[in-house]
């Protein structure tokens, strides 16, 4: 029984340490989200992707990189891109960057890795989503029309759609004042955002403390080495689980502490956002399952090419990710890091509360249809 409750404390104190490093990077990047929402107009991505060229595709992984949505939540945004005419290269490569990057999860990178992989971590989101947009475009016949897809329905600002993709009347010209536009936009992030982001985002804290308690320091690289297998392996682990790009940022720092290579820990990061079962179905029905083969392909060659690419930079630049994780418990954290962290666990909470509450209110004031003749 000591045994079990001993496990249970370290794995809470790694979980909570974890927590305190990364909440005011948390913090910072859903605020930044949130002004993103409020000052990047609804439509301007539609409106800059075209049916095809390789210009389009540069646009839509560029676009997808800073937006803070997870791979389902992208599903949506990406069928009102393909409604609009977006081509089918353009939409792919929207459908990977964004998932796999985000300002939120960048903030949390430089928190809990290091500066070199919070870099590449983005640019190898643009690079994965342009290389599977090219593949995409040059593979499948993009003359016919774009297919009318029905338009998935909005539950709340937070729930992906934009206004053309759930058939809302366009807004009107006039904008309204600045400090309400960013208000609205903070709103949309800690209510909303945080609420689909919040809940992964403490499993993997949870996650990364029990890897952090109970493996033992190098176990990885004493048993798998430290080339191709453990990348293979984060891809296999990765490919079918459903982690969004913050939730995915701890258990990586975790495994890497535990002596996972550079380009293992990418992987992950890489393959986990952008894949899982409930995404690839969803996938599948808007762009076809030729197109989805394809998509998932590219995430697989380019996450182990850039992998060992990565290994090979960190090896020629002396650097070890192990020497930057701040994921150890021996560390002591501010009173801003605590304060960080208790205004991080309300918003998550206060969301979780108010998101059951809706749904009882529903529940209790839905129809009673009638069973008998």
């Amino acid at each position: 029984m000591n045994l079990i409750w001993n496990t249970v404390v370290a794995i809470g104190v790694a979980s909570w340490d974890v927590l305190l490093e990364s909440a005011p990077y948390m913090l910072f990047g859903f605020a930044m989200a949130g002004l993103l929402k409020a000052f990047v107009p609804a439509n301007v991505v539609e409106r800059h992707l075209g049916r095809s060229g390789f210009a389009n595709v540069l646009k839509a992984a560029l676009f997808g990189v800073p937006l803070p949505l997870c791979s389902c939540g992208v599903v949506p945004a990406a069928a009102g891109l393909r409604k609009q005419g977006a081509s089918k290269g353009a939409t792919a490569a929207f459908l990977i960057s964004t998932p796999e990057s985000g300002v939120d999860s960048v903030a949390i990178s430089y928190a809990l890795l290091d500066p070199l992989m919070t870099l590449l971590r983005p640019l190898a989101a643009f690079f994965t989503a342009t290389l599977a947009g090219v593949m995409v475009n040059s593979l499948e016949q993009e003359g016919d029309a774009a297919p009318e897809l029905k338009a998935a329905p909005c539950s709340g600002p937070g729930c992906g759609c934009t206004a053309t993709a759930c058939d809302l009347p366009e807004a009107a010209p006039t904008q309204p004042p600045v400090l309400r536009r960013a208000l609205s936009g903070l709103a949309y992030a800690f209510d909303d955002l945080l609420v689909d982001i919040g809940v992964w985002f403490l499993v993997g804290v949870v996650l990364a403390g029990a890897i952090t308690a109970l493996v033992p320091d190098t176990f990885i690289e004493s048993n798998l080495g430290s080339g191709f297998l453990p990348m293979l392996l984060m891809l296999v682990a990765a490919v079918p689980m459903y982690v969004c790009a913050t939730s995915s940022t701890p258990i990586a720092a975790a495994l890497a502490l535990k002596g996972i290579s550079p380009g293992a820990a990418l992987v992950f990061l890489l393959a986990g956002p952008a894949t899982n079962a409930a995404s690839i179905a969803m996938v599948a029905k808007i762009l076809g399952r030729r197109v989805t083969a394809i998509y998932l392909g590219a995430i697989v060659v380019s996450s182990l090419s850039l992998g060992m690419l990565v290994n090979w930079l960190y090896l020629r630049l002396g650097l070890s990710v192990t020497d930057w994780v701040r994921v150890d418990t021996a560390q002591e954290h501010s009173w801003w890091h605590l304060a960080s962290a208790l205004i991080l666990l309300i918003f998550i909470v206060r969301g979780i509360l108010s998101q059951c509450c809706r749904h009882d209110h529903y529940t209790t004031n839905a129809p009673e249809t009638s069973s008998g003749a």
